[in-house]
Parts: C-alpha cells; sequence; structure tokens
C-alpha cells in the first residue's frame, strides 16, 4: 500500500497524490473531476486525509438498495486518490450504534457498501440517526494516526440528528483541530439542522459545510458534486492556516 507523506505547499496545478496509472480504470474520470474542483477551489497541492461516514438508519434503504452509497463511496475514493497518498479511505457506518471502521481501498472498493451492510446484519438492523457516534469514531482514528495532513470527512446522511446538542458540541470542540465536516446530504428536502451550520457560534472556525444532492444522487454530476463537497473547505483551509492549525 502507498505511504503517507508530508503536505506539499500548493502552487501550480492539482498533481494527484497517487499517479492515475496506478488508479483502477473506472475511478480515474472521477480522480479528473475531483482535480477540477480542488483547483476550482485554490486547492491546488493540498493533501488531506479523507473519511467517509455513512448514515445506516432505517430511512437510508432505498439509497443502499439503488448504490447510491455505492456511488457516493466510488466518488469519495477518486477524490482520495488526488489528495491522500495512501491509497485508502476509511469507512464509517452509524445508526444508533457504532460499527467498525474498514478500510476502501484501491484493490477493494467494488461492492464493499453491500458487503458491509448484510455483516451488520442488513436492513432488518438499520437503527436511528445519532451523528456523534461516527464523529467521536473519525476523530479518534485521525488523532491515533498521527497524520500531519487536515482531515476531509464527507459525512452523508438523509435526517436531522437525534443528539443535536451533543452534534453541536462535537463541532464546536473539533473546530480547534485541522478537521473539516463536509456534510452530504441525501432525500428530497433539505436537513434544516444542516443549514444552519454556517452560522453555529462558539467555534473557532466555521468547520462544516452542507451540500444537498437530492432524491436521486446518482444523478449529480461528479464535479457538481465534488464543487459541493470542497468549496467551503477552499476557504476553511486558509483560515485554519492563519489560525495556526495547519502549517
Amino acid at each position: 500500500m502507498f505511504n503517507r507523506k508530508k503536505s506539499p505547499a500548493p502552487s501550480g496545478p492539482h498533481t494527484p497524490a497517487i499517479s492515475l496509472d496506478k488508479v483502477p480504470a473506472p475511478l480515474v474520470s472521477l480522480a479528473k473531476a475531483a482535480t477540477a474542483s480542488l483547483e476550482k477551489s485554490g486547492l491546488s497541492g493540498l493533501r488531506a486525509a479523507v473519511y467517509l461516514v455513512v448514515d445506516r438508519s432505517r430511512s437510508m434503504r432505498p439509497y443502499f438498495a439503488n448504490g447510491s452509497v455505492q456511488r457516493l463511496t466510488d466518488q469519495t475514493l477518486g477524490l482520495s486518490v488526488t489528495v491522500d497518498d495512501d491509497g485508502q479511505v476509511p469507512l464509517v457506518m452509524f445508526d444508533s450504534r457504532p460499527y467498525p471502521i474498514v478500510d476502501v481501498s484501491l484493490d477493494r472498493y467494488q461492492g464493499v457498501v453491500a458487503q458491509q451492510h448484510q455483516l451488520h446484519g442488513g436492513d432488518h438492523t438499520m437503527g436511528g440517526t445519532q451523528y456523534t457516534i461516527a464523529m467521536r469514531a473519525v476523530i479518534e482514528h485521525y488523532l491515533n494516526s498521527q497524520s500531519s495532513d487536515p482531515a476531509l470527512v464527507i459525512f452523508q446522511t438523509d435526517g436531522t440528528p437525534q443528539d443535536p446538542d451533543d452534534v453541536c458540541l462535537q463541532l464546536v470542540q473539533t473546530s480547534k483541530l485541522p478537521v473539516f465536516w463536509a456534510f452530504c446530504g441525501f432525500g428530497p428536502g433539505k436537513v434544516r439542522f444542516l443549514t444552519e451550520l454556517d452560522t453555529m457560534r462558539g467555534r473557532l472556525l466555521d468547520n462544516a459545510s452542507y451540500f444537498h444532492a437530492g432524491a436521486d444522487p446518482r444523478s449529480v454530476p461528479d464535479e457538481q458534486l465534488y464543487d459541493g463537497l470542497v468549496g467551503e473547505f477552499g476557504k476553511w483551509v486558509p483560515q485554519a492556516r492563519a489560525k495556526g492549525l495547519l502549517p
């Protein structure tokens, strides 16, 4: 597997962290779309540790069934190879309970969502929507990794958390860390809780964004999705540097 290296200073056109000739063919077009979005957001040259959090609550059944969750997983791995040279994305599934983190990698990504979903009991065991379980798992994993790069956490959900106060507390606490939460909403309507994050008080920095992918996330063009995921991240990076969170 690939070894993580220290982030270079952003400069010029974005060079993928992993050469595209080492990337499986189905992911190459995703990596190219991600690269275009990174350049558009002023993130050329940036390296980051990419995480994917997936909502496994009961209302997510159709999105597991129709491939929307697997598609987002593929898109996240496509983004990861442009900014993270270890060739893998930690996948965190959550509902009312924590689930073990598994690595989605270049040689193990196809069908991984269905495999993990069934491993956890399939549709019959899907629970509620408690964000904090997943947030804590991500933070623990990131801190233990001792990465010198910021964490970009793509956090997929289709509903309001059942633990909103704890989520707000986690956002406040993690605003002092080099961690950015890029929330990605599935479903016909926006999640009001997530739309209000930009105005949430008490944080060192605005460390979260929200992109709504709609009722059919598979129909969203790749570059539009990436624009939505990294746009505010591109604004956060220089602010985090100014606060001493990043070198």
